[in-house]
């Protein structure tokens, strides 16, 4: 990579940590601004890891909230400190994990113990195809769910009562810098001759297997990567929520992953990104003043009331739906290049009318 190159690369990046930087010494810790740029940085990476499968692999899953949960209950179960183990497993005898590992490793295991799993699930339900998929991934999400709540596994999972007392991060950069390297592993990934073969198979399953590529193969890996990066997305929520208790990951969770995806373009890295930070503005943010009552002197204003916010949430995603049936980016990604050459192409023209009048 040449030096221009590298900074075109490096450079947005550096400006972005630096923003974010500038944000948490001038702002207070309470503004909403950090809750969107945290949660939105989380679900960022679990929307682009769905749409490695969805979107570039044209495999329809439904089980991301499930590796979530998984992610998120390997990390807390491996970084609660020993001494508080004791209250937190207060109904299982301290449970039977007596060791910690540091918070990175962690969060690499949640990853790693996530990919077996779906390595496990994906063996018999990848042979299904499009709603029947979706149906059976949605089915182990449930039982995943289910199963860690069972008080059998109470010493490990601490049953249906919360996990919590883990290490958790305060600042904006971590879950930004976990995620974007992530994020950046997935494009190399789709940028590769697996990423090429993931596509091949999305397009036309028969024409990629007369030309070589084995089908069941590139399925599965699509299918553990895509929940490898979804664990470590359920860690990373794990620290922001600071417990976790498996009733929170149900499959409105994996709508709203879905959701983010399809709004931003099935097949668009950067637009799953856009559109994961616009969906935590609007439900977490901005909305928020459609659920408060008000009053002008003795008259009350009609309609703004608790729940009255999702209804707007929702005519605002049917427009989009409607008048962006592709979502934001379709399948085109956002880079400073294009948009440098936008807006060249616009002074151009306007330098030429002024030129010609």
């Amino acid at each position: 990579m040449d030096m221009k190159k590298l900074i075109k690369t490096a450079g947005p990046i550096a400006l972005l940590f630096l923003l974010l930087f500038v944000l948490e010494k001038t702002l207070p810790t309470t503004s909403m601004l950090f809750v969107v740029l945290k949660k939105g940085a989380i679900y960022a990476l679990v929307a682009v890891s769905m749409n490695l499968l969805n979107g570039f692999t044209g495999l329809f899953s439904l089980g991301q909230a499930g590796f979530m949960l998984i992610g998120a209950y390997t990390y807390g179960i491996l970084t609660i400190p020993l001494e508080a183990r004791e209250a937190v497993y207060q109904y299982f005898d301290g449970g039977i994990v007596s060791f910690t590992v540091p918070v990175l490793v962690a969060i690499a295991a949640a990853g790693l113990v996530t990919a077996v799993f779906a390595y496990l699930i994906g063996l018999p339900v990848l042979r299904l195809k499009s709603d029947y998929l979706a149906i059976a991934t949605l089915g182990f999400a449930e039982i995943i769910r289910a199963v860690f709540q069972w008080d059998k596994l109470g010493p490990v999972t601490n049953g249906s009562n919360l996990l919590k007392r883990f290490p958790v991060f305060t600042s904006t950069l971590f879950p930004f810098a976990v995620a974007g390297v992530c994020i950046a592993v997935i494009v190399l990934l789709i940028n590769s001759s697996y990423g090429r073969a993931f596509k091949a198979i999305r397009d036309d399953e028969i024409a990629a297997e007369a030309m070589g590529i084995n089908l069941a193969k590139h399925k599965q890996m699509s299918f553990t990567i895509s929940s490898f990066f979804a664990g470590i997305g359920g860690a990373l929520l794990a620290m922001y929520q600071t417990t976790v208790q498996a009733a929170a990951f149900r499959a409105t969770m994996t709508y709203e992953i879905l959701l983010i995806v399809v709004i931003g373009g099935i097949g668009s890295v950067t637009g799953s990104c856009l559109a994961s930070f616009l969906f935590i503005a609007c439900s977490e943010w901005w909305l928020r003043f459609l659920d408060e009552v008000t009053y002008i002197g003795a008259f009350q204003v009609p309609l703004l009331s608790s729940g009255f916010r999702k209804v707007v949430f929702s005519v605002i995603v049917m427009i989009i739906v409607l008048f962006y049936s592709r979502g934001i980016m379709g399948t085109k990604e956002f880079s400073l290049d294009a948009l440098f050459r936008f807006f060249k192409k616009r002074f151009g023209k306007t330098k030429k009318e002024d030129v010609a009048g």
